[in-house]
Order: structure tokens, then C-alpha cells, then sequence
């Protein structure tokens, strides 16, 4: 690494997880410049001194923050632009851009793939904007943006080919209840962050049938050796999949009461539709979209993946919760 690296850090998007990355950024940053779509949501925000719509606990020194709706003016003005919009809607944001952004640093906390592309956030960078690899980083959990906010442990996974650049960025969020591991492993992290979430639905669909504790155990034990598959057909390096990166970040989202992929299968499993389900959910349940890129995508490499499979045909093909499960725990051993 021999730029000035991160410089001036923008904050891309206005959710939770955006929220709870700029929490910890204004604990190490001087400034930093925050970009939210809506004009009146950054009214809100500076009158109330938080969020108005999401960790709306979490109060901010607003005289620090540079706040834009102009997406171009945030992107030409910033050194890093930190990406936290949630996947569906990405690649909106992304065609409003018309600045340069070859020369710039990008970190993604996007933990999707770009829907209709089938590309990872990284990828998808470099082949559109020319942006280095070297200069591309992922953060990653286990890690959900309220556990964040109530500052509880947290251990989030930096992961960049330039390991200097990696431990640079883990500088800007450090705390004392913040700590960052290093990883070379972009692409693996990058797909588990997909994965977890496809999985985080099959749980909470068993937990909504009220299968027990026993078969979700399993169906977890599962899902990290599915993951384990297919991560390393399409990225295959070294790599130990029971790091927190992968088999923790599946596991808080499987479980958690935060986790809304699970919240999302839960109601699946009650009975709901996968219309109803998704018109019920307050927020992005990214389980949903990653379910059909990750088949997509496994069409060129035809790893066995059971459980993918199951959601699929109950997300996509309407098939029913309990004819989908019943045939996925055929699998299971």
C-alpha cells in the first residue's frame, strides 16, 4: 500500500448496517461524508441527531458529517466510499454515478450479489468502473448492526489481497468492544455472506414449522459443508471454514432474533406466502435475492447443494415448506 489510504471515508446508504458502520467510524474519524438517497431523511437526521428510521438509539455529532442526496458530489469528494446499500437496489444507486471512480478505494458491507449481473460487489466494481482489486476490500460479521449499536463484542472480518490495507481500514473501526480480523479471502467472504442468509431462511422456515432444536442443528451442520462446497468450487484457496467469517456469521444469522432472513423464513414456515411474507418485512430480507443468483450462478458448476435447492423451489418455484424441507432433510446426514 502506498496511497494515502483511507482518506476522506463516504458512507454509501442509509440503513441499519450503514448506521452501525458510521457509529464506529466516528469513534476513529475525524470527518466523514454520508450518502442517503432521501433530501428529507437527511433533515430528519440532522434536526434529530440520529437515524430517524433506523438505530434510532444511536446519536451521532452531526457537525462531524458531511451529509448528501448527490451521489456524484459524495463519490468525487471521498478517497473511500464505504458501500452499504442493500443488493436489490444497488445497482440503482450504482447508475446514477458519473464521476471517475478508477482511482478510488471501495470497501463493500454489501453482503449480496448484484442482482441480474450474478457478480460479486468486488467484480462488479472493477469490470464497470475500472476500480484496482488491490484497492477493493469486504467487511463481513459475525455481526448484526444492533448488537453493534448496543456496543456489545463484536468481531467483524476485513478482507482485502493487500493485508496493509486490510489492517488500515480495521484501524478506522476499531473500539473497545469492536475488533477486526484480517483476511486475504475476498471472494470466500464475499459468497458466505450470500450463503448465510439462503440458509438463515431455511432456518427460520424449520423454526416456523417448529421442527425443534434437534433438526436445525442439523440442517446447520448442513449448510456450513454446503457453503464449504460450493465456496470452494468458485474461489478454491486455503481456508479454514469454522472461522467466524463463515460458520459464525451462518450461525448468528440462523439463530438470532435480529437476523430478519430468519425472521423471513419464520413466517414462511408459520404459513405465510412468500408474497405476504415479503410485503410483512419492514426491511430487506436478502436471503430472497441471493437464493436465485447463487443458482443461477451454480448452474456453471453443478455443486450439490440440497438445501439451496429447497428454497429455491419454495422462494421461486412455489413449492410448499413442508414438501421442500421434508425433501431437503432426505439429504442430511
Amino acid at each position: 500500500m502506498t496511497d494515502n489510504f483511507p482518506g476522506k471515508i463516504a458512507v454509501m446508504g442509509g440503513g441499519s448496517w450503514a448506521t452501525a458502520l458510521a457509529k464506529l467510524l466516528m469513534s476513529n474519524c475525524e470527518m466523514i461524508s454520508w450518502y442517503m438517497r432521501r433530501d428529507d431523511r437527511i433533515e430528519d437526521f440532522k434536526r434529530l441527531r440520529h437515524n430517524p428510521a433506523y438505530l434510532t438509539d444511536v446519536n451521532f455529532d452531526i457537525e462531524r458529517i458531511e451529509f448528501s442526496s448527490d451521489i456524484n458530489k459524495v463519490c468525487a469528494e471521498a478517497d473511500t466510499l464505504l458501500l452499504v446499500m442493500p443488493s436489490p437496489y444497488f445497482k440503482d444507486h450504482m447508475d446514477k454515478i458519473t464521476v471517475d471512480l478508477s482511482g478510488k478505494a471501495i470497501v463493500s458491507a454489501v453482503k449480496g450479489i448484484v442482482p441480474g449481473e450474478n457478480e460479486l460487489i468486488t467484480d462488479y466494481m472493477t469490470r464497470r468502473f475500472g476500480v484496482d482489486p488491490a484497492k477493493e476490500l469486504v467487511i463481513s460479521g459475525p455481526c448484526h448492526a444492533e448488537e453493534v449499536a448496543l456496543d456489545r463484542p463484536s468481531y467483524l472480518t476485513i478482507g482485502c489481497s493487500d493485508l496493509e490495507r486490510a489492517k488500515a481500514f480495521a484501524r478506522c473501526i476499531w473500539g473497545h468492544n469492536t475488533h477486526p480480523v484480517i483476511s486475504t479471502d475476498v471472494d470466500g467472504i464475499e459468497y458466505a455472506a450470500v450463503l448465510k442468509n439462503v440458509y438463515a431462511i431455511a432456518a427460520g422456515i424449520v423454526h416456523g414449522m417448529k421442527k425443534g432444536d434437534n433438526f436445525l442443528a442439523t440442517l446447520v451442520s448442513n449448510a456450513i459443508r454446503e457453503m464449504e462446497r460450493f465456496i470452494e468450487a468458485v474461489s478454491p484457496r486455503p481456508r479454514q471454514i469454522c472461522d467466524s467469517v463463515y460458520l459464525g456469521d451462518l450461525l448468528v444469522t440462523a439463530y438470532s432474533r435480529f437476523s430478519r432472513n430468519h425472521n423471513f423464513g419464520s413466517m414462511i414456515g408459520r404459513g405465510y406466502s412468500v408474497k405476504a411474507a415479503r410485503m410483512e418485512m419492514e426491511q430487506t430480507a436478502e436471503g430472497y435475492y441471493g437464493t436465485k443468483c447463487i443458482t443461477d450462478i451454480n448452474e456453471a458448476y453443478g455443486v450439490d447443494m440440497p438445501i439451496l435447492e429447497a428454497m429455491y423451489n419454495v422462494l421461486y418455484r412455489g413449492v410448499s415448506a413442508p414438501k421442500a424441507v421434508a425433501r431437503m432433510a432426505e439429504s442430511f446426514d
